[in-house]
């Protein structure tokens, strides 16, 4: 096949593959390979190579870019993970497959239909993967914009990069202690849902974030959003899960779930999250601060190869 790769050099994981490898493997198993960094401004010109398939070797951010540029398009795609917590991978699940078992599972692999999101609000709209929503999530990524970066932060790898995961879980517990929650207008489908809330997120995948596993039944390409609600009685059962999430986080992450294909939230300008980007930005004008947001999924989609590399529980890899 030919192949279009969009790699990371940057992503976290001590197994990830340099490009000389990556692009080895590839060639090793027949394929004609185009490589492209995703660290490049012009990377995204590399989609409109002529392709039979396209791979996005990295993280959750190469992987959801990727994917939401290649929504509609009739080539399919493959996913590499090497990120720290790989959600959309997870998802997927890929996570338990070496890259050699997986590009081996090309050959004959399922294609899998992964719906592309979009949110639209005062500030425009913006495409998403992974999900949407307010409260505690999208109160920690707001604190952590605001920190100053190193001009060259360390890398993540191996241990560190489970760490990473680990300890982002450990700050969403402590916040989860007393946080007060939020008083939140929204409409699923139509049917009134506020209420206050500790977090609201409207999901596409089952895991978010760290790897949060908040949507146990979410099916990524059936075209609804699982909207999971989480009030003050609930505080308990995802204090439980946010500390204990490493013994068995498929049985402790069971919260109110609604599905619907259609989100509205009244927006008051508290941290509202899409993926990893927070609104509002540090530079918005007033008129992009409040006002409606809807979130809706099912109108554009991706395909992604599920190699057939060992028979798959269903309810753990789609």
């Amino acid at each position: 096949m030919r192949v279009t790769l969009i790699h990371n050099p940057g992503a976290g994981r001590t197994d990830h593959r340099g490009k000389d490898e990556l692009v080895a493997l590839l060639e090793g198993a027949g394929h004609a390979v185009r490589y492209q960094s995703s660290k490049d401004d012009d990377w995204e010109e590399a989609l409109d190579a002529p392709a039979d398939l396209i791979v996005a070797a990295g993280g959750d951010g190469t992987v959801g870019r990727v994917a939401r540029r290649m929504a509609g398009r009739s080539v399919p795609l493959a996913a590499l993970p090497a990120g720290t917590a790989n959600n959309i991978a997870r998802t997927l699940g890929l996570m338990e497959d070496t890259p050699e078992e997986l590009v081996r599972g090309w050959e004959g692999a399922r294609r899998a239909r992964l719906d592309i999101g979009m949110a639209e609000g005062p500030w425009g709209k913006r495409s998403f993967v992974e999900g949407v929503g307010l409260g505690l999530f999208a109160a920690l990524l707001a604190r952590s914009d605001e920190k100053p970066r190193d001009k060259k932060p360390k890398k993540q790898k191996g241990k560190h990069a489970a760490k990473t995961v680990d300890g982002a879980l450990r700050r969403l517990s402590e916040q989860a202690q007393d946080c007060e929650a939020l008083e939140i207008a929204a409409r699923l489908d139509g049917k009134d849902i506020s209420g206050r809330y500790l977090l609201l997120e409207a999901v596409n995948l089952r895991y978010v974030g760290p790897s949060l596993f908040l949507a146990p039944d979410a099916e990524p390409g059936d075209g609804l959003l699982d909207v999971v609600l989480v009030g003050e009685a609930e505080r308990p059962r995802l204090i439980q899960y946010l500390d204990r999430w490493q013994e068995n986080r498929e049985r402790l992450a069971v919260l109110p779930t609604q599905r619907g294909k259609k989100l509205e939230i009244e927006w008051t300008g508290v941290p509202l999250h899409i993926d990893d980007k927070v609104r509002p930005k540090k530079s918005a004008v007033p008129e992009e601060i409040a006002g409606t947001v809807q979130v809706s999924v099912g109108a554009a989609a991706v395909e992604f190869l599920l190699p057939a590399v060992r028979k798959r529980n269903e309810k753990g890899g789609m």
